[in-house]
């Protein structure tokens, strides 16, 4: 199974479900599929969607799932690979409408960098970022360790803690 989630922010991400939508029905994608669609209007053909899930809802989708795409917020990110799935981040952008600026490139680099996850820069290439997580192997989330845990880990060690 697949879930498409955008977050739930003020503005839409047509442009993704448009895409998934479109691999669906050209049969580019077998898998099921549910989509959280947010604040777009374009409502899926093929697939089963609401506009907005819980948090609890959306923690069922994703234990369900076995591919999680979405778009560059980095709380859904690190969510989805916390439960060991593989994900494929777009970033919104500014020049559609779809955030305020392009910082989700620069998350999404973070994470492509770290080997966590398939980056999808042009939603062209959508079929093809299906095609590579599928056989890919990523590195395993759960040996991260943030800038601030190290931090934290020196200071205990400076004092012996």
């Amino acid at each position: 199974m697949i879930t498409v989630t955008v977050g739930s922010q003020k503005f839409p991400f047509d442009r993704l479900i448009e895409k998934v939508d479109a691999l669906v029905q050209s049969g580019a994608i077998k898998d099921k599929v549910f989509a959280q669609i947010g604040a777009g209007t374009y409502r899926p053909k093929s697939f089963e969607y609401k506009d907005f899930v819980s948090s609890e809802e959306l923690s069922q989708r994703l234990a369900r799932s076995d591919i999680v795409i979405t778009h560059g917020g980095i709380g859904i990110i690190v969510t989805a690979l916390k439960c060991g799935k593989k994900v494929i981040a777009i970033p919104r952008l500014e020049k559609f409408g779809e955030h305020v600026d392009d910082h989700q490139i620069q998350i999404i680099k973070k994470y492509d960098k770290l080997n966590y996850i398939e980056p999808c820069y042009d939603i062209e290439d959508l079929e093809k970022s299906l095609e590579n997580i599928k056989t890919k192997k990523y590195a395993d989330y759960n040996n991260y360790t943030s800038g601030a845990e190290n931090i934290i880990q020196s200071i205990r060690e400076f004092i012996g803690d």
